[in-house]
């Protein structure tokens, strides 16, 4: 709890310093990169590691994910339970958080991308890094397997 309490004032503090503050929080566009273009090409050729096995993460490996993205990874503030980019963090974000239920932006990203963002954070959002600070990078990998499970659930 004391990581979250820390976090989120991290997230607050940085909003009101940077001018990021809107009250609208919906994503501008779904499909563009995240990653800055001298980082992108790397990216996108950086693998995951659940996948040298099998070709989709197993339902273990998304319900761990799952557990990381609604506790210490604390993802739901922003991407909210649904992972659609309604979090009570997220509300206030300009430009909103990621709305991970959207196929089109599944079929667009590589899961070295998400990666990249999850250790980096991403320049001109919200999105802060949480590698190592709150999650491992194994951590991260069973978060991308959840987040990708949200276009199954919700087929858009």
């Amino acid at each position: 709890m004391k990581r979250y309490v820390v976090m989120m004032s991290v997230l607050m503090a940085l909003l009101f310093f940077t001018g990021n503050v809107v009250f609208a929080g919906a994503e501008k566009d779904p499909l563009k990169p995240r990653v800055p273009k001298d980082h992108r090409g790397m990216a996108k050729k950086t693998k995951s590691p659940i996948y040298k096995k099998a070709s989709k993460a197993s339902a273990e490996i998304i319900a761990e994910g799952k557990k990381i993205f609604e506790g210490k990874g604390t993802c739901f503030n922003c991407h909210g339970k649904s992972g659609k980019g309604d979090g009570p963090a997220g509300k206030v974000l300009n430009p909103g958080p990621r709305d991970f239920t959207n196929c089109k932006f599944h079929k667009k990203r590589k899961d070295g991308e998400l990666f990249w963002v999850i250790k980096n954070g991403s320049p001109g959002t919200g999105m802060v890094p949480l590698i190592p600070s709150a999650i491992s990078e194994e951590e991260a990998w069973k978060v991308i397997a959840y987040e990708r499970s949200f276009c199954e659930k919700y087929k858009k």
